[in-house]
């Protein structure tokens, strides 16, 4: 199984937009980052997102390019500060998903999963990145495979 974490793309600011939507670098980013993704293969049956309109938008532009074969869809669970432990029991080996959300769950979400400790930081989210993570089955760890940012655009 792998699993694809995603921190929504760069937002607009709530004194200019109340639902917090992408701004147009926030957009031509997670496009980049989606594109790379498509270009490296990346299947996947499901994104989940969480309900803010920024990770909404991020999830439709990478559904619209890596074609998830349920598409996208929004659940609770997924907020800046819920609980990854809990979500972490949620998690199906048995296919490739991708999780949109946001700081700090995303941080520590994969902290947890490849260190067992949330409070481990191992990767830097900046908005727009994606994170590969794999697992064996026969390990109970996940492993970082490989991660793209809009850096790399």
């Amino acid at each position: 199984m792998a699993l694809f974490l995603v921190r929504h793309g760069r937002n607009l600011p709530e004194e200019i937009d109340s639902q917090k939507r992408l701004s147009r670098e926030g957009i031509t980013e997670v496009e980049c980052v989606a594109a790379r993704a498509q270009d490296r293969g990346v299947r996947i049956e499901t994104i989940i997102h969480s309900p803010a309109a920024r990770a909404r938008q991020t999830a439709e532009i990478m559904a619209s390019y890596l074609k998830p074969g349920r598409g996208a869809m929004e659940v609770s669970g997924l907020a800046a500060d819920n609980d990854v432990q809990a979500f972490a029991r949620t998690l199906d080996a048995r296919e490739n998903i991708m999780v949109v959300g946001h700081l700090p769950f995303l941080e520590r979400l994969c902290s947890y999963l490849v260190t067992g400790s949330a409070d481990t930081p191992i990767v830097s989210f900046k908005n727009g990145t994606m994170v590969c993570l794999e697992k064996d089955p026969e390990v109970p760890a996940w492993t970082v495979r490989w991660t793209i940012t809009p850096d790399a655009c």
